[in-house]
């Protein structure tokens, strides 16, 4: 099936912060760690920071999502997930091992949605979806990492549900620089619209 060119007439409007929830996903320190340099790592977790504290001062929801395991999660992943049964087997990512915290410059607040999930994306393994509708949320901003990981997943998801889709370029990362800029320009656009944490101020204005 061939999809027509997504229409973006109307979509900068000025968002209602009121339905809206900025999703701060996988931001946690052995993600973090996959990431090529320490310095890149520093200077996503202060814009992450930024937007979360921007859209936080507007009224919006924030969400937190995590990737965390327990015993029973690792037995229930079957041997055909080629990625997860990898962690079932080698037991990775405890949700009680710190390395799978959220990092603790973007810790949650009260009020703030916290989740753990046990796949890729934020929805299929949560009650998230559940907990945005029943704030009347109808408009995601993505923060993530990976890009290739759970966001890809994530944004796929989302507008399958359809969400109206807002991806932060520069809150994203992936420690493959090829498939990053592969999904930023020529995947992501096609689902979302593509901004920066500049044109996130400009939209809540």
């Amino acid at each position: 099936m061939t999809l027509p060119a997504p229409d973006d007439r109307g979509g900068h409007a000025v968002m209602d912060p009121r339905t809206t929830a900025l999703l701060v996903m996988d931001y946690q320190r052995g993600i973090l760690a996959s990431l090529p340099e320490p310095a890149d790592a520093e200077a996503l977790l202060s814009r992450v920071a930024g937007a979360i504290a921007g859209m936080r001062a507007y009224g919006a929801v924030i969400a937190y999502v995590r990737a965390g395991f327990t015993e029973a999660d690792w037995a229930a992943i079957p041997p055909a997930n080629r990625t997860f049964s990898v962690i079932g087997r080698q037991h990775l990512l405890h949700h009680e091992e710190p390395d799978t915290a959220f990092h603790e410059r973007l810790a949650p607040e009260p009020g703030d949605i916290t989740v753990r999930k046990t796949r890729y994306g934020a929805l299929s393994t949560t009650d998230l979806d559940r907990r945005l509708r029943d704030r009347g949320v109808t408009t995601l901003v993505i923060a993530g990492l990976t890009t290739s990981g759970v966001v890809l997943s994530t944004v796929t998801d989302a507008a399958d549900r359809d969400y109206r889709l807002y991806i932060l370029s520069d809150c994203v990362a992936d420690p493959d620089p090829k498939i990053h800029q592969t999904l930023m320009s020529g995947v992501f656009p096609r689902m979302a619209h593509v901004i920066d944490t500049a044109g996130l101020r400009s939209i809540f204005r």
